[in-house]
This record gives structure tokens, C-alpha cells and sequence, in this order.
């Protein structure tokens, strides 16, 4: 796993602010860049997500769900920060329920598909963009009053206290949805994947592994480079 010298040598410094450092002290952030080829979701592997997620469905209720370690993590840092964890769920609890009542994962691009199928076998809220999008250096800090911020599916969001990852334009990610500004779509060829752990270690370097090979399996991922802050 890489240190921070590498981060450097990706297309951005990536740093966590000493905002939220100070109430969430063990958070961590790891994550991948990747050139791909962006394309709709095939049929091998439409059908082999589709295997996965039955046999994870059949693990998957309201109890489990909230019982997972990443999820719960995730939640109990929406809470340290002052945000609503039911109200504003993060991204993989949603993606978590959905599949728990049966109504299957939505198949929209490879790249894509390969997020958010990880995002539900770990519980780790991933978030992925385009990173041509993306201006400048990235940090991790909390969402202020009113501060702009478009989600993908959701319009206007209510930021406030959510962890977010700005860069020189502004507010550009959170767990909880990311933005139309910097989404992964048909034009997109290069990749930022950022997971962000709050007390899991290994496993993320378990899901930067797999997730890899996901992404070179199924959207010709080249010059893979991965993060670990």
C-alpha cells in the first residue's frame, strides 16, 4: 500500500482537514485512480453482479444492516459531527436496503456497477469521480450552512455537518451522495475512487484490492494507482 509520497503523484494532494480530524480522530482515507473505458454495464457482467448480489441478499435485513461494521462507523461519524445518519443515510446503507427488499442493484456503467456493488459487500460508502471534473487539491472537511451542493438523483442537498471532500471549485463529494459536477459518465476516462474508513484498516485495503481487479476485469482499467492517508 502506498504512502503519502504516491498521493502526491497522483492528480491531486489529498489531505484531511483539522476540523474533522479533531472529532472523528481514527478516520482514514484510501483510494484508487484509474484510467478506464467507460462504457454501459455488459451483459457478462450484468449477470455475474446480479449472482453476487443474490447471495448477499439473503444476508442482508434492517437488523444486519445497521449491525455492519463499516455502516455502523459511518453513521456513528454522522452523529460525532451533528448529522441526521436516518435522514441523510450514507450511500451504502441505501444501496444495502434496496437489495434487502429485492428490488436489485441498478445497472448504469461499469465503472460505476463496480462501486457500487463493493459499496454493498463492505458497507464502505465509496465515492466516485470523473477525475477531469475535479480542480486543484482535495480535502476532507465538514459541510457549512448553506453550502451549495447538487446530488446525483437528489437536486439540492443539505450538506451541513456531513463530511465532504472539497476542491478549488468547491463542495464536490460526500458520503451520502455525490455531486453532478464531478459524476462518472459516458465521457469520463479517468477515475477517482476515495473510500473513507472510520475504523477499518485492513479491509479497506482488502476492498482497494478488489475493486481493482474489478475495474481492470470489467472497464480495462490501465495505470492503476492506489492511496492510503
Amino acid at each position: 500500500m502506498s504512502n503519502n509520497k504516491k498521493v502526491k503523484e497522483l492528480m491531486a494532494i489529498i489531505s484531511i482537514q483539522s476540523e474533522i480530524k479533531n472529532i472523528l480522530p481514527q478516520i482514514q482515507l484510501a483510494g484508487l485512480e484509474a484510467s478506464v473505458a467507460i462504457a454501459p454495464t455488459s451483459p457478462d457482467q450484468g449477470v455475474w453482479i446480479r449472482k453476487q448480489i443474490e447471495k448477499l441478499q439473503v444476508k442482508l435485513s434492517p437488523e444486519t444492516i445497521r449491525q455492519t461494521p463499516n455502516v455502523k462507523a459511518t453513521k456513528d461519524a454522522y452523529r460525532a459531527l451533528g448529522k441526521d445518519p436516518n435522514r441523510y443515510r450514507p450511500a451504502a446503507e441505501a444501496l444495502m436496503r434496496r437489495i434487502a427488499n429485492g428490488k436489485g442493484l441498478y445497472e448504469i456503467l461499469n465503472a460505476v456497477d463496480v462501486l457500487n456493488y463493493i459499496s454493498i459487500k463492505t458497507g464502505f460508502s465509496i465515492c466516485g469521480y470523473d477525475a477531469s471534473q475535479i480542480v486543484g487539491n482535495i480535502s476532507l472537511g465538514i459541510g457549512k450552512a448553506k453550502e451549495p451542493y447538487e446530488g446525483i438523483g437528489r437536486g439540492e442537498l443539505n450538506i451541513e455537518r456531513l463530511p465532504v471532500f472539497r476542491d478549488a471549485v468547491g463542495a464536490f463529494g460526500t458520503p451520502t451522495s455525490d455531486s453532478t459536477r464531478t459524476m462518472i459518465n459516458h465521457k469520463t476516462n479517468k477515475i477517482i475512487f476515495i473510500y473513507i474508513g472510520f475504523n477499518a484498516k485492513d479491509e479497506l485495503e482488502e476492498a482497494l484490492t478488489e475493486t481493482t481487479a474489478l475495474l481492470v476485469k470489467y472497464a480495462d482499467a490501465t495505470d492503476v494507482s492506489t492511496f492510503f492517508i
